[in-house]
């Protein structure tokens, strides 16, 4: 039988040429990076630019000392990448890492040290954390093993479901939180197994894409402090400290003592995908866990201290991040390295899109000079392995860049709209002068995305940074005492009132205003040009007890509990038919700006502002009324929104309306349940046509259709 051509280079492609350290070997190739599976062994490919020489470690899984070290030979190195593939080794059954030789001076940015083994920044696996808070024995060497991974997922017919940017409806969690209290009753309570018997309650509540906070791998038991009224360990438990970019982390996997983490993973993303729910990370190539000069080395430090972080003249770290260090993204060795690990999560994983942790860092210099075209964002514009991902910008940082509005966009950012949440928050406690601020915002922030649309601004009130929704309405001050900093850390500015009392309470009257108060936030989140965002929880009157900074808790300050989904029936009720009103009204969902321009087939403006006389918004500093009406195209229905902050009611006169339709009631927050809100399409035709008194701070919404209108559209 004859060869193939095809066979013949495949033989001699695995054919070792060298012997080192008692195992058989040839040069690898450079690209890709990381530890790949080829025929006959595995390749290794590491850069280092300083380095003088790479010795590659190998150990058996679970074993405290190495089983081999190779020393990479001196022809196996590519300009400044060390190349290897060694034959016959047991890919499943090994971890690795590398010593990296090279010069000791942290003046000139080096910290190079032979004695340390380093995990592989490109490694799609690592061993060490595999339980999530088990405490680890700090006493070995080699903390963060890499492991070797095979793609062998079988994704089905899964596709990117592409669901416009525009119709999203965004739902931010944290992958243990949600299924880690005992009142969830899932199998395997939190891991990805768990959050996947969730998908359910997510499709039933209307939601289109998950946030997840980060999930790649990182080390809970990385925080020294201990809860000062309880004396427990607290966790990095937001997972912000990343330790490995590639790695889906293995605490999150009902698997990952076995190492299958990334099925796991992918599992779940295929069952959200089939229900029609996208999937977005949330990433942090802001900073990592190595920290400043006192923190560990890791990876990036010692492998190539000088290119991977932004140092100040005399080796020190810039801290834009706020955490210590700030990884220097727009040298072109890290430029690549961002771009190769979002290709990774989109091809190897069907992720949908990602959210930038702190991303006004990502345009930065190296010397931390913001710069006016950062490559980096560019490049991840126009990548063509990205180029349907949804790319969604914090756009501001801790070293003060706020850019909001100004963000870089390539015609590709979106941002978390930090205007829109002080805005919305100001104007539902009663503050003045608020009240033109917010038609701007409710109207897609034209002032910030004139050139770019609606769909540029991810509307939110709240996040998992800060107060809850429960909590926005129930506190005028943080509570963060169990996070062990004496209350300082955690943001100050938070916009809340606690409606008259600090905390719980049993006096009816305040309890029913926060129930009211979280629903006017929600009709008008829901109701605002740009992509909605809603934290998990708040549909339920989720609270951290007034902690806005629950990122070392652990515990039920930070879980969702699942029997408020019963014991708050009625807030739940309320958010989901709100999110389905929202589908079925495409005037809410317009990409354009809305400018006025009249509908000929309604002769109404696309959107028109009033007040307590129709046509005639107050927008004086002491207004705290203002309803506006949406016209859409076709035979859309009017969508007419009036918000009262107000400690007093406002009789309101409507505007009228042409062709055959009359006003119908959908929603009034200041109404008892199950008055306070309907099912899309069977709103109540108003009695009195022409006028609506809204109560005190509430929230009314009108629908202007015709009587025998059923056939609602739906995206």
């Amino acid at each position: 039988m004859t060869e193939t051509r095809s066979e013949q280079v495949l033989r001699v492609d695995a054919y070792p040429t060298h012997e080192v350290g008692g195992y058989r070997v040839r040069a690898g190739k450079p690209f890709p990076f990381g530890a790949n599976v080829v025929p006959g062994g595995v390749s290794f490919s590491v850069f280092s630019d300083q380095a003088t020489s790479m010795t590659l470690v190998i150990f058996k899984r679970g074993e405290p000392e190495p089983m081999a070290e190779l020393e990479f030979p001196e022809e196996f190195r590519t300009g400044s990448v060390f190349a290897m593939t060694v034959f016959g080794l047991d890919h499943e059954n090994i971890e690795y890492g590398y010593r990296a030789d090279g010069p000791y001076d942290p003046v000139t940015g080096h910290r190079f040290d032979a004695r340390q083994v380093l995990s592989d920044p490109y490694a799609r696996l690592i061993a060490g954390r595999d339980v999530w808070g088990v405490e680890p024995d700090r006493s070995r060497g080699y903390q963060y093993r890499s492991r070797v991974c095979l793609q062998d997922f079988d994704w089905g017919d899964d596709t990117p479901l592409g669901i416009p940017a525009e119709d999203l409806v965004v739902y931010e969690t944290h992958v243990r939180g949600f299924t880690r209290h005992p009142s969830s009753q899932v199998t395997a309570p939190g891991t990805f197994a768990g959050l996947r018997e969730k998908i359910p309650y997510l499709k039933e509540l209307g939601i289109n894409c998950i946030e997840l906070l980060p999930v790649f791998e990182f080390d809970e038991s990385d925080n020294p402090r201990t809860n000062p009224e309880t004396g427990e360990q607290l966790f990095d438990y937001w997972g912000y400290n990343t330790v490995s970019f590639f790695a889906p982390k293995a605490g999150y996997a009902a698997t990952g003592r076995y190492g299958m983490q990334g099925d796991e993973f992918r599992t779940l993303i295929k069952d959200l995908h089939a229900a029609g729910i996208e999937v977005i990370l949330d990433v942090v190539f802001n900073h990592t866990a190595e920290g400043n000069e006192q923190g560990p080395t890791i990876s990036f430090k010692g492998l190539d201290n000088a290119t991977y972080y932004m140092l100040t003249p005399d080796g020190y770290y810039f801290n834009f991040s706020g955490t210590g260090n700030t990884v220097n993204c727009n040298h072109p060795v890290v430029r690549n390295y961002v771009l190769d690990c979002l290709r990774h999560w989109v091809a190897d994983y069907h992720i949908d899109g990602f959210r930038f942790d702190l991303a006004a860092i990502l345009g930065r210099a190296l010397d931390g000079t913001p710069l006016p075209n950062p490559p980096l964002l560019e490049l991840l514009a126009y990548d063509p392995v990205l180029r349907h991902t949804k790319l969604i910008a914090e756009a501001w940082d801790a070293g003060g860049l706020y850019e909001v509005g100004n963000f870089p966009a390539y015609g590709r950012w979106a941002e978390w709209n930090g205007k829109y949440r002080d805005t919305v928050r100001s104007f539902l406690k009663g503050d003045p002068g608020v009240t033109g601020e917010l038609a701007t915002r409710i109207a897609g922030s034209p002032d910030l995305y004139a050139t770019r649309g609606t769909a540029a601004s991810v509307n939110f009130l709240t996040a998992h940074d800060g107060f809850t929704l429960a909590d926005l309405v129930s506190y005028n001050d943080k509570h963060n005492e169990a996070n062990g900093e004496n209350n300082g850390d955690g943001a100050n500015d938070n916009n809340s009132w606690n409606c008259g009392a600090e905390g719980p309470t049993d006096d009816p009257e305040i309890n029913a205003l926060r129930t009211r108060q979280m629903k006017n936030a929600l009709a008008i989140l829901f109701t605002s040009q740009g992509i909605p965002m809603l934290l998990a929880g708040d549909e339920v009157a989720r609270t951290q007890q007034g902690n806005n900074n629950t990122y070392c808790q652990d515990n039920e300050l930070s879980w969702f509990d699942w029997d408020q989904v019963d014991d708050n029936a009625e807030l739940l009720r309320f958010t989901r038919e709100m999110i389905e009103f929202r589908k079925h009204h495409r005037e809410l969902r317009s990409t354009a700006h809305p400018t006025g321009q009249v509908r000929e087939h309604l002769g109404l403006p696309d959107i028109s502002w009033h007040g307590e006389r129709a046509w005639q918004p107050d927008w004086s500093a002491e207004s705290r009324l203002l309803a506006v009406a949406r016209c859409g195209t076709g035979d859309d229905d009017v969508v007419y929104v009036a918000m009262n902050a107000h400690w007093e009611s406002h009789d309101l006169e409507l505007p009228a309306l042409p062709g055959g339709r009359s006003w119908h009631l959908f929603a009034d927050t200041g109404a008892e349940a199950p008055y306070d809100i309907r099912t899309p399409g069977a709103e109540q035709e108003l009695d009195n046509a022409g006028k609506y008194l809204i109560g005190p701070r509430s929230v009314v919404i009108l629908v202007g259709r015709t009587d025998d209108r059923d056939d609602l559209e739906t995206p």
